[in-house]
């Protein structure tokens, strides 16, 4: 595998603060269970996330869609949960 440079990574995204907030961001939905959109077997979430948006596969939009949709499944979730302990 390339050596994986900050420089790759700031071709998809507009500077050095947006792409930690991103890599971030992308590396904590990893480590909670996320779909890799790279094979990434033997990288750790933070090394996937950057390698992700190297390659152009991770935006902050693909980000915030994720997370609307855990957050609206946590939702319905708790909701369910809610209704059978009554």
């Amino acid at each position: 595998m390339a050596r994986l440079t900050v420089e790759d990574c700031l071709d998809h995204v507009d500077n050095r603060f947006n792409l930690v907030l991103l890599a971030s961001k992308r590396a904590r939905q990893l480590s909670l269970g996320a779909k890799p959109l790279l094979d990434g077997e033997k990288d750790k979430p933070s090394v996937l996330a950057l390698r992700e948006i190297a390659e152009g596969l991770v935006t902050f939009d693909l980000i915030n869609k994720e997370s609307s949709s855990a957050m609206l499944e946590d939702l319905v979730y708790d909701d369910d949960v809610g209704t059978n302990n009554n």
